[in-house]
């Protein structure tokens, strides 16, 4: 098993920026496509069906599928970190082992999600206090996109080992095929069968079959040290223990994420059916700004990663200052661009226009914000790939979560507004990132970038 010296996958040498870049916009386009799934189901149910199915796509069945896919992606995260140190390292047996590991922990993820979804769904969408009108339309959607769960995983966690390795192109090819298929399918059954949001669900299911088995058959037909033999499929225990050591805090991170925003999709559930359409509609236009960040995101875990496990500390601090510049730079010019063009992004989704009048409100205020959130996604990353997740962990909990959670049930309330909900964003983004500019800064005085067990 030989690992070959190329410049697709070598980022342990070479110009930085480049590198950077080089890897981050397949990986940005790949989870524009990625995220097109989605948006897709939101725009033919919303223009085709209404706008009650427009908020059960996007609305309540949004948040609960992020909660249980966030989480295990977030312990996935652990497999991406130890197979890029391990790669960097030119440990090639290891490698190996944590490919097979990795996929094993997908497939039984995968199912474990699903039943958890299929069985618990009815419950959590009447916790949230989805509305009667919008209730029976979301919980067919989540149903059937939960059946498809494993599909989903297993890409995610397949994508996630040739990204390691620093190839972030083949996954953009396979998002690309399956986007297509799954436009086609929500054409197919929603607008010539009339299945509704179940059709649109399908489409998904069927998109992400695609982009598992496309991303499985290189993993394959590749003689490199990361080749994925079936028979071999199986759990290590060590590789395992470490996968779990570092993603369980990302996971536990993505999770917190997750259940606070269930609290803000609660708190918007009383505004009425307007406001949950035009949140929903937002939720897909914001989604831009996440994949963008989670690119940014993932690009600093690899590279430092690789570089972390090759000991090369100067390539480490570089590269998350690099990385850091193009980040906020992006956040500041797509804050400009969707606040330009706010009622025609809106209106793609729904031409009603009261729920244009209620996400022009919502964008307006949060758009500009995006600024303060940039640090913690580059940030973390960076400490991932160096193996550091318990404490982004922590500070996540309490910069993030609790203080969320916090100003919604005490603050939020006290003014019956859109805008005073909402407002938790920016406010536990900033406080957040000063956490991190903090601790970072600590942990690079204290211990430096010293790779000194992988």
């Amino acid at each position: 098993m030989k690992i070959r010296k190329d410049s697709r996958m070598s980022i342990t040498e070479g110009v930085i920026w480049k590198q950077l870049l080089a890897y981050f916009f397949p990986l940005l386009f790949g989870t524009f496509f990625q995220q097109l799934y989605n948006t897709i189901d939101a725009v033919v149910v919303g223009r085709y069906v209404g706008k009650e199915a427009l908020s059960a796509v996007g609305g309540a069945t949004g948040a609960l599928i992020n909660v249980l896919i966030g989480f295990f992606i977030g312990i996935s995260s652990g497999a991406t970190v130890i197979i890029s140190q391990y790669y960097g390292g030119k440990k090639k047996e290891e490698v190996s082992r944590s490919v097979h590991t990795a996929i094993a922990l997908a497939v039984v993820g995968g199912l474990f999600i699903m039943v958890i979804g299929l069985i618990g769904s009815p419950l959590a969408l009447k916790l949230m206090g989805t509305p009667p009108e919008v209730y029976d339309d979301a919980l067919i959607f989540i149903r059937v996109y939960f059946l498809g769960t494993v599909f989903n995983v297993v890409y995610n966690m397949a994508a996630g080992i040739l990204r390691a390795i620093g190839d972030s192109k083949r996954p953009l090819y396979f998002l690309i095929a399956s986007c297509g298929v799954n436009i086609i399918l929500d054409l197919v059954f929603v607008v010539l069968f009339h299945w509704g949001v179940a059709g649109a669900a399908a489409a998904t299911v069927v998109a992400q079959l695609v982009s598992a088995i496309l991303v499985c058959k290189v993993l394959r037909k590749t003689e490199e040290c990361y080749k994925l033999y079936p028979l071999q499929i199986r759990f290590h225990r060590d590789i395992l223990k470490r996968i779990i050591h570092i993603g369980l805090p990302t996971g536990a991170q993505s999770l917190m994420y997750t259940t606070s925003n269930l609290f803000i999709q609660s708190s918007m559930n009383a505004f009425g059916l307007n406001v949950l359409a035009a949140w929903a509609a937002y939720g897909k236009v914001d989604g831009i700004f996440w994949m963008i960040m989670n690119s940014f995101g993932v690009s600093v875990t690899t590279f430092v990663g690789q570089n972390y496990g090759a000991g090369k500390q100067a390539r480490v601090s570089k590269g998350i200052r690099v990385c850091l510049s193009f980040a906020m730079l992006s956040a500041v010019f797509l804050s400009l661009i969707l606040s330009i063009f706010a009622a025609d992004i809106i209106g793609i989704f729904n031409n009603d226009a009261e729920v244009i009048k209620e996400g022009l409100v919502i964008l307006h205020f949060l758009v500009p914000t995006y600024c303060t959130y940039v640090l913690i996604e580059i940030l973390s990353g960076a400490l991932r790939g160096m193996g550091q997740s318990v404490m982004p962990f922590i500070l996540t909990l309490f910069g993030v979560c609790v203080l969320r959670v916090v100003w919604l049930l005490t603050a939020a309330p006290a003014f019956q507004d859109v805008r005073a909900v909402i407002f938790c964003y920016p406010l536990t983004w900033s406080f957040t990132s000063i956490l991190y500019i903090i601790y970072f800064l600590y942990f690079k005085k204290k211990y430096g970038f010293i790779n000194n067990n992988i």
